[in-house]
């Protein structure tokens, strides 16, 4: 039985998707996205966007296609751009391309566009799809998505623990909670970001790099909340790879911020108190063109963006032990009087990484 055109759509975009994952956490502040360009039921070019400033994923396919193109149809996760940028108009080598149609899986959230490139293609008598696999297509640009509408990044929460809700035993000892597949994973998450986020007493206890080790992989922007500035000049989130952001308190010591600038971090002072100098350091963050943020603990850090409402994605590995009620607790008190009033979430997926439960979900 031959496959309807429906299906045979889900099959190609999927095959774009695949290739707009290649760029997740390369190209901000421009959106991921991925083309192929199909022809008698084949593919015959693939691309994406690989940096900004470089190429859209439309005409990297575009120009692996050369003249098959030209009657084909072309299958993209994001509307095409209709105006200029650091590049021309994507719909402009479409429509030089002459393809007979083109599916768009979502439409671009960023207000330049916002339909504009549909109808350019529509009005220059190009048949032209929406929608398909469009809620993949917007998980791949949820970042973007919220940082072009808000100025500010999508902020993911991601916590590793017992099956008893803890991070850590009675000594404050955590390594290692999650199993390797799980460890594996989170330096994809980080790989996604464009920036990772800790407090100062993970620093302390753990000294992580929160560095990328994937191969090929873009350092994310390492940022710590450190209001007293108790971060250690020799700490590898200061000396590794990539640029350091020690978030302190507004009159922090001069002599201690100096000493950390010296190592090479650089010391960023914001008003309020643990719990509301969210909203300054997404702005500053939104500003710097961080499109996602990583956040990886400790407990009490989960509790202040909880308590500040700004976490949008969670990320929890659960590992198949139990520590006990003396252990750490994986989120610090939110001050929950009433199970009415708790906070809520959606469950997105439930999966397994080696002997650990990753659940994924969104705050509501």
């Amino acid at each position: 039985m031959t496959a309807s055109r429906d299906e045979r759509d889900e099959e190609f975009m999927r095959a774009a998707l695949d290739q707009a994952r290649r760029g997740l956490g390369h190209t901000s502040p421009n959106p991921a996205v991925g083309c192929v360009i199909v022809k008698k039921g084949r593919v015959v070019a693939a691309g994406f966007h690989e940096k900004a400033g470089e190429a859209h994923a439309e005409v990297v396919a575009l120009r692996r296609a050369g003249r098959r193109a030209r009657g084909a149809t072309i299958y993209v996760t994001l509307e095409p751009c209709c105006h200029y940028g650091k590049t021309p108009p994507c719909t402009d080598a479409l429509l030089s391309a002459a393809p007979v149609r083109v599916v768009v899986g979502c439409k671009d959230p960023n207000p330049r566009v916002a339909g504009g490139g549909i109808r350019a293609l529509r009005a220059a008598g190009i048949r032209v799809d929406s929608g398909v696999l469009e809620s993949d297509c917007r998980e791949v640009i949820r970042g973007f998505s919220h940082w072009v509408r808000l100025g500010r990044p999508w902020v993911h929460l991601k916590l590793a623990s017992t099956l008893d809700g803890r991070i850590a035993t009675r000594t404050g000892a955590s390594k290692w909670i999650s199993s390797p597949s799980s460890r594996r994973l989170v330096q994809q998450l980080r790989a996604r970001s464009d920036a990772v986020l800790v407090g100062v007493e993970t620093v302390l206890a753990d000294d992580p790099r929160l560095t990328c080790r994937l191969a090929g992989a873009r350092q994310p922007l390492r940022v710590v909340l450190d209001r007293r500035l108790r971060t250690p000049t020799r700490a590898r989130v200061v000396k590794g790879r990539g640029h350091a952001l020690i978030v302190c308190a507004i009159g922090a010591s001069r002599a201690v911020k100096k000493r950390l600038e010296t190592a090479g971090a650089e010391v960023l002072e914001l008003a309020g108190s643990e719990r509301t100098v969210w909203k300054g350091l997404l702005a500053e963050l939104g500003r710097r063109n961080v499109q996602e943020l990583l956040i990886e603990g400790g407990g009490q850090v989960a509790a202040s963006a909880l308590s500040a409402r700004v976490v949008n994605g969670l990320t929890f590995f659960y590992n198949p032990r139990i520590i006990g009620g003396d252990g750490v607790p994986m989120i610090g008190s939110l001050e929950i009087d009433d199970p009415s009033t708790a906070y809520s979430a959606v469950t997105r997926s439930w999966v397994m990484s080696g002997d650990d439960l990753v659940w994924h979900g969104e705050m509501v």
